[in-house]
């Protein structure tokens, strides 16, 4: 167990409870706020609420520190100075500093491109040289990651008693965020696992632990799920570079869809985003805020509308856990 020895350490201890009663993981909290235990105590600080001449010592860039590291340590003790002046200690708070972009961009599949996807994936029924597990595994996959935008880890980490066909919902347990969270879906995604269903259990029964079971009576590899991907893109005629497209692009591609669609009916971005936050699993609204750029991105129309939503809606500052 880590102990602090500077004046901060109960306070710290109590920050980490607070955080993690939130909601939020932290993992390795308090090996991170070590370091600036340490620093307290060599720069000897005898009253609790922190300075402006000491934080702009702690923000100072460290011998060989990369800029997205010193980011995290310096917006976390930002946050942490928040949480003291919300107990009523006086500390100073700067602003956060700018987070380094990567460039990264997410691959959204066009429709055209989602539906010359699924016919090729549908062609695999009449590929006799390929396993019959990957024939009718394929479709029901694939179709739920673009129907759901479940994340690849929770598809196939899916078991049968949580998977409900006939009232169309799966419930998911141990997600990235801890969110225990149902997800319902439509009536061709439905089709595509009750079909798959009747091949698996013609295959292996009706004990699989896992939905999407392998001879071995285990979940289907994220290989074994890529290698097929990457062979219907290539029958599909989608050309892969290293940008993508990824498997976790489903994903991307349902929320930007999504979004579209909740548009084109007339829903209110400020009202469809709290739903599409909380299908994702998404632990605030900052963190699905990205896919309202990209969804304007590829339907101008809703650029003017996410625009003035996002100017109020989602600050600039980002706060730490988002």
């Amino acid at each position: 167990m880590v102990e602090f020895e500077s004046i901060y350490g109960d306070l710290i201890l109590q920050y980490i409870k607070f955080k993690r009663s939130l909601g939020y993981k932290y993992n390795n909290a308090e090996i991170r706020f070590r370091v600036f235990d340490r620093f307290v105590v060599q720069e000897n600080c005898s009253q609790v609420g922190l300075t402006k001449s000491l934080f702009e010592k702690w923000m100072e860039p460290k011998d060989n520190e990369q800029e997205s590291s010193r980011y995290r340590r310096v917006n976390e003790l930002i946050n942490f100075s928040r949480y003291l002046n919300d107990l009523g200690i006086s500390s100073y708070c700067p602003r956060n500093i700018p987070h380094i972009k990567t460039g990264f961009t997410p691959y959204i599949f066009t429709h055209d491109e989602i539906s010359r996807f699924f016919t090729a994936c549908d062609e695999n029924l009449n590929w006799g040289r390929y396993p019959t597990e990957f024939v009718y595994t394929t479709p029901a996959l694939f179709r739920l990651l673009y129907g759901t935008g479940l994340r690849i880890s929770e598809a196939l980490h899916l078991e049968t008693k949580d998977v409900h066909l006939e009232d169309k919902y799966v419930v998911l347990h141990n997600t990235k965020n801890n969110v225990e969270r149902m997800v319902p879906f439509s009536d061709s995604v439905c089709d595509a696992l009750k079909q798959y269903e009747s091949y698996r259990e013609k295959a292996f029964g009706d004990n699989t632990k896992y939905f999407f079971a392998n001879i071995g009576n285990r979940c289907w590899s994220k290989r074994s799920a890529y290698e097929q991907f990457r062979r219907i893109l290539t029958r599909a005629q989608i050309p892969h570079t290293a940008e993508g497209p990824r498997l976790h692009d489903f994903r991307h591609t349902f929320s930007v869809h999504t979004l579209a669609e909740m548009s084109s009916q007339g829903l209110d971005l400020y009202y469809s985003l709290p739903i599409l936050s909380k299908y994702l699993g998404h632990t605030s609204l900052e963190a699905t805020d990205h896919y309202v750029r990209l969804t304007a991105e590829m339907y101008p129309e809703l650029l003017q509308q996410a625009n003035q939503l996002c100017s109020y809606v989602f600050p600039e500052v980002s706060y730490d856990g988002v």
